[in-house]
């Protein structure tokens, strides 16, 4: 399987998101001590980047936060993770005024050319930064990193030829996700990385400037005491299968140094994928394998260090 490029030619229903919905006059609050990200700067244009912990500072999902309301808040993420999350956080919006509940008749449609006339669908401009979001009545218009592409979230079907269900589409979003070297949680990984461990901080989807969220003093003990020994990294084999979730990268005598956490073809016969490795793979450029085929590393296109997401807010405004 093969494709031309990153930049999708056609529309593509993406079926592996998922949205829950938290509203209430708490709504903001208690986001606030869950939640990775500085609640305030999700702002109805800005879409931080965020992620739930367990009090160990294991990640039980990670997501975009987009404000749709002033009291009233959408979390997109992997649609393995939807319902596991609700049930978890529900637990403590019982002490709030705040609801969750999943959004079942979303739409997600990925799209790049024709991103224009899926925008006028929805009576809205394409928003022009990434991480940031545009929304009308009728959907959500949200820029994503790497080649010009958005991620809509239509609240009825879109009545347009332009969206496809074309696996090779799929793909190619994917791989601009890889080649951004943005992760999506899934829930074979749940409560298994520290976000640290998919370069969360330098996405900007740590605030180390917030009060108290649950993990939290896990989280920014292992930022200060650079305690952090495992880091997303990009890299691609020439292989004609895709690597499972949660395989093993191996170094010559077959010792684990990492496992996969997604991947993609891309048009040279190879698969690109992004792994969390021990971190020495890189600094003493190990020779690394999976399944006996050797592995390449490719540079990120971000540094390996904190970004704080008030900057990225501050930029934008």
């Amino acid at each position: 399987m093969a494709i031309a490029n990153t930049q999708l030619s056609s529309a593509v229903h993406l079926t592996q998101y998922a949205a829950l919905d938290i509203k209430g006059a708490d709504a903001e609050t208690f986001l606030q001590g869950q939640t990775s990200a500085q609640v305030s700067l999700a702002n109805g244009i800005f879409a931080p980047l965020t992620c739930f912990c367990t009090p160990k500072g294991r990640m039980l999902a990670n997501g975009q936060l987009l404000r749709l309301g002033s009291d009233h808040f959408r979390l997109v993420l992997n649609a393995s993770l939807a319902e596991t999350l609700a049930n978890h956080l529900k637990k403590f919006a019982a002490f709030y005024k705040a609801e969750l509940t999943r959004v079942p008749t979303l739409t997600f449609v990925g799209a790049s050319q024709c991103a224009d006339a899926l925008a006028e669908q929805l009576n809205l401009t394409l928003p022009g930064q990434p991480y940031t979001h545009a929304t009308s009545d009728k959907g959500t218009a949200l820029k994503m990193p790497g080649s010009p592409r958005w991620l809509f979230m239509f609240e009825e079907d879109p009545a347009t030829s332009l969206v496809s269900n074309d696996e090779t589409l799929r793909n190619e979003w994917l791989l601009a996700d890889i080649r951004s070297g943005l992760a999506w949680l899934t829930d074979a990984q749940q409560d298994h990385f520290l976000p640290q461990m998919l370069n969360w901080e330098a996405l900007a989807g740590i605030s180390f400037k917030k009060g108290c969220y649950t993990g939290q003093e896990v989280v920014a003990r292992a930022h200060f005491r650079g305690q952090v020994k495992k880091r997303l990294v990009h890299a691609s084999v020439d292989a004609s299968t895709l690597p499972d979730i949660g395989e093993s990268i191996v170094d010559e005598s077959g010792k684990s140094l990492g496992e996969v956490v997604s991947s993609a073809f891309n048009n040279d016969q190879q698969v690109e994928f992004l792994a969390v490795m021990n971190t020495k793979v890189m600094d003493e450029m190990l020779a690394v394998y999976w399944h006996q085929l050797p592995i390449t590393l490719h540079a990120l296109p971000y540094p390996i260090e904190r970004l704080d997401p008030e900057q990225v807010a501050a930029q934008l405004a």
